[in-house]
């Protein structure tokens, strides 16, 4: 029997869901912005060893090229009004997947990082089977649910480095304030790396995945038998 595909839309991403997604997007990167341009005024992280250095971030041909370089006034000023943007998006984005049950859907499970090595090497073309998925993928929940994770671990350091004396409980349970320091700047690092791989999901993935933040809802391909192929049921005798 021939199948024949058809197109069916289907509801995926619900109204707040996507608002929270597409206020993100600006927020964090001005978040990362300014946060650059305080950074400028004390850079002193390194990768290496004793007086070895194997990385320096950043150059100063990086602050320059981005016009970061001076304006730490500028950068408190908006890091500190956005924040509050981003706690609240944040707030209303994990508030709604409780309330809402959407959570089950993004929590990974205990098969979970199994099943993200799959997808990776789906995605690599190694493996030619798509692994089992439902709204998304275990490579999905995994960073949608570390990206939460990240995101409440910014504001506890961002707290601890804005206010050390107010919050010196809170910088003490990070490590002190050069603890809290690290890991903010760690995790602005990790915002980087999740947004070129997001970007980069998006166009291996093509439009449709797009389209569905968009509208809330995606074209999905289904296959079934052709109308004229279909044999109808055997009558059978009655006795």
């Amino acid at each position: 029997m021939a199948l024949t595909e058809k197109k069916k839309i289907v509801k995926k991403h619900p109204l707040v869901i996507r608002w929270a997604h597409w206020v993100n997007f600006p927020v964090l990167g001005i978040m990362i912005w300014s946060g650059m341009m305080i950074y400028w005024a004390n850079d002193i992280y390194r990768i290496g060893w004793g007086d070895k250095t194997l990385v320096k971030f950043f150059p100063d041909s990086f602050y320059s090229t981005l016009n970061l370089d001076g304006r730490l006034s500028d950068g408190m000023a908006l890091h500190f009004l956005f924040m509050w943007f981003f706690f609240l998006n944040g707030f209303v984005y994990v508030l709604f997947t409780i309330i809402s049950g959407e959570w089950r859907l993004l929590v990974p499970n205990r098969k979970s990082f199994k099943e993200a090595w799959q997808v990776l090497l789906h995605d690599l073309h190694i493996r030619k089977t798509e692994p089992p998925s439902s709204k998304y993928n275990a490579a999905q929940k995994i960073a949608y649910t570390s990206i939460i994770v990240m995101g409440f671990g910014s504001l506890l350091t961002g707290l601890s480095i804005y206010k050390p004396v107010q919050f010196g409980w809170l910088c003490a349970i990070l490590g002190g304030y050069e603890w809290a320091r690290i890991e903010h700047f760690v995790l602005t690092i990790g915002y980087v790396f999740f947004f070129l791989i997001h970007l980069v999901q998006v166009v291996i993935h093509g439009w449709n995945n797009f389209q569905a933040m968009v509208t809330g809802f995606e074209i999905k391909k289904v296959k079934s038998a052709s109308p004229s192929e279909i044999k109808p049921a055997e009558e059978k005798p009655i006795n």
